[in-house]
């Protein structure tokens, strides 16, 4: 897609925006001309914005223009540019699709921050909720969703924003197969699950170095998460080696929860989830994504409908108290339907939570690949899926707690938790609010420093750093994580980390 801005836009911010009415569309400079265009232009006076769109989709065209006027005593601010631009763009997509898409002109990873802001300057639920109706014009169910994660987020929060916390990330990049949605694993299993052991010799010598940073800044694990991949492809002596290793370096009842990302039932034993919950699991996920064996195969899942129930009876007996399950909505050859019947047979299991993810096309899925036609811009059955999902699980005592979005969503939809009262997963929050900084240890691992602020306050400090993604990458650079390479500048991740400290100390 071609698409061309004129005045002080944010390029990637044109892109998501443009994004909302052409799903899955690619901006790079190679991309051959397809017949789609945008054209966005902003121009700023002392009084208002004038924003201007004009776009094309083969032989149709279709403008869009707003003028955003200044109240009296505003000034031009950021956010006030890209409201003006994104009306002009929605106003333009609306024209050439007959399309309103349910999130408005809101983009981004985190909806419900937006709704934060507003209460935290004062503004009731009911005010915060048409706020975003009338100036990203959400629909009016998706503001009531975005503005009572928010609320619910913040309520939660209240004892947590301490300077002393932190959470720790470690990364098991294996499964036991690919799923057709899935971009991450570049070679077979087969070929991935041969470096476990190798991996994690080196995983363990970065746990160590990770947990005595934490030390030396006077940090406290709050939370523990144990993700992937799929951590249950260990065995039970390698799980309980890791867990034994984290385990080492905290206080029986150091941390508020650690988190076990079991996932695929078709790795879930009784002796695994003994191990976990010796080792002080206390939360694990078992996610059969779809409760039909036609669309388990389809996707490349090699576990059945049967496997998941056979698992999660293991979990339930296993001690572990909390227990989540992912769904996955608008997947390839899912309808309402099928899926209705899948939320319906989860909620009679009960678990703690539940999470409703959207189908997203990843860039190298084997979906994409052999399905050039998958995106599709109302998302079929899918927005009606995710809104039985909320209404069900919201009659059944769940409530939505944290929230995300991601790019090339279908029917450009969210990702929810829903959990029983008292059963949120905090990990979830501090990763979503960002309260805190994220150690990460382990391929494909983002290390996310936070600096300490007040409730409410604006973070503009925050560091990502990135381990490399795939296994193979990670064992060929161990030594340049762990120790840099001072010949060329280049810090270890401890030093990066200690650095990022340093300096806040002295800003």
């Amino acid at each position: 897609m071609k698409l061309t801005v004129y005045g002080d836009i944010n390029p990637y911010y044109a892109q998501t925006l443009c994004m909302v009415f052409f799903p899955g569309a690619k901006f790079s400079r190679s991309e051959k001309p397809d017949g789609r265009e945008a054209v966005i232009s902003m121009t700023v006076y002392a009084d208002r914005i004038t924003s201007f769109t004009r776009m094309t989709d083969g032989a149709r065209s279709a403008c869009g223009s707003e003028d955003y006027v200044f109240a009296p005593g505003e000034v031009c601010t950021p956010r006030a540019k890209k409201l003006s631009v994104g009306r002009a763009v929605f106003a333009a997509g609306k024209a050439l699709f007959g399309y309103i898409p349910p999130w408005g002109i809101l983009t981004g990873v985190r909806p419900a921050k937006i709704a934060a802001e507003y209460l935290n300057k004062g503004n009731g639920i009911l005010r915060t909720r048409r706020i975003l109706c009338d100036e990203y014009f959400l629909n009016p169910q998706k503001a009531a969703l975005a503005t009572g994660v928010a609320n619910t987020e913040m309520r939660l929060v209240k004892k947590m924003q301490r300077d002393d916390l932190c959470s720790i990330y470690i990364s098991i990049p294996f499964c036991p197969s690919r799923c057709a949605y899935c971009s991450f694993v570049s070679y077979t299993s087969a070929s991935l699950l041969s470096l476990i052991d190798r991996y994690l010799e080196k995983l363990y010598e970065d746990i160590d170095s990770m947990f005595e940073t934490v030390r030396l800044l006077g940090k406290r694990v709050a939370s523990v998460y144990i993700g992937g991949g799929t951590p249950t492809v260990l065995d039970p002596h390698q799980l309980e080696t890791l867990l034994s290793r984290i385990r080492r370096h905290t206080g029986p009842d150091e941390w508020l929860e650690c988190t076990l990302e079991a996932g695929r039932p078709d790795t879930i034993t009784a002796e695994k989830l003994a191990v976990a919950r010796d080792c002080g699991v206390d939360r694990i996920s078992v996610n059969p994504q779809t409760l039909s064996d036609d669309i388990l195969r389809a996707i490349g899942r090699r576990h059945t409908v049967q496997d998941f129930f056979r698992a999660y009876e293991i979990a339930q007996k296993s001690g572990i108290p909390h227990i989540n399950v992912d769904l996955i909505a608008g997947l390839p050859g899912d309808n309402f339907r099928i899926f209705s019947q899948t939320v319906d047979k989860i909620l009679e299991l009960s678990p703690s939570n539940i999470t409703v993810h959207t189908f997203c096309v990843k860039k190298s899925s084997d979906l994409l690949r052999t399905n050039s036609n998958i995106y599709s811009l109302p998302g079929g059955d899918a927005a009606k899926c995710v809104t039985y999902a909320q209404l069900k699980t919201k009659f059944a005592g769940y409530r939505p707690y944290y929230m995300y979005r991601q790019k090339n969503t279908v029917g450009n939809l969210e990702n929810v938790g829903y959990s029983k009262e008292g059963a949120e997963g905090l990990y979830n929050i501090f990763m979503m609010e960002e309260l805190h900084s994220i150690f990460a240890i382990g391929a494909g691992a983002v290390t996310k420093l936070v600096p300490y602020r007040q409730p409410g306050e604006a973070c503009d400090r925050i560091v990502r750093i990135f381990t490399p993604k795939y296994p193979y990458e990670y064992l060929r650079d161990a030594d340049l994580i762990r120790n840099g390479d001072p010949s060329v500048g280049k810090l270890s991740i401890r030093d990066k980390i200690l650095q990022y400290f340093q300096d806040l100390r002295s800003f």
